[in-house]
């Protein structure tokens, strides 16, 4: 089963720095990352950037569209009026048939603010007491949604399908 985890941090550098220690655990396999992606939102900016991790991440990625229309559910959507979003509410329906639902959405666009930053995830095999102990005293907060192995086949599915149009 893979998880999607986002962990926020209080300055528009702190998920940078967390990569670090994402690329250690790994290496010491106590976490295998699926794919993931950084969004940093520095003070006084009207939008976060956001940017999807290659160099983590290996075969089996979800791509440039999944961090594409998440993100943009989660920042974009707000911003855009009522027309865009009543399309963009039909294809959070889709993500929610995969296991990322409203409030997942709502909790992290509520937490991810000008200042912070995130590192979004989609792990699997995690050792989670031994992750969780690296990320204490960094002030770093988790949210995290569990997907299911058929969510997370019907995620794919449906994110390869849009890599191939594109």
């Amino acid at each position: 089963m893979a998880t999607l985890t986002v962990w926020r941090f209080d300055t528009a550098e702190g998920a940078r720095d967390a990569l670090t220690t994402i690329e250690r655990l790994q290496k010491e396999e106590l976490i295998n990352v699926v794919d993931a992606a950084v969004v940093t939102w520095p003070e006084g900016r009207s939008k976060p950037r956001t940017e999807q991790l290659h160099r983590l991440v290996g075969t089996g990625a979800l791509g440039g569209s999944f961090w594409g229309l998440l993100f943009g559910l989660i920042f974009f959507v707000p911003l855009l009026g009522l027309a865009v979003g009543a399309a963009m509410g039909a294809l959070s329906g889709s993500l929610a048939d995969v296991g990322i639902d409203d409030g997942f959405i709502r909790r992290v666009r509520d937490e991810v603010t000008p200042g912070t930053s995130a590192l979004f995830a989609m792990t699997t095999d995690a050792v989670t007491d031994r992750v969780l102990e690296q990320f204490r005293g960094t002030r770093a907060e988790l949210i995290s949604t569990n997907l299911s192995a058929e969510q997370e086949a019907k995620l794919r599915e449906a994110f390869e399908e849009v890599e191939i149009k594109a």
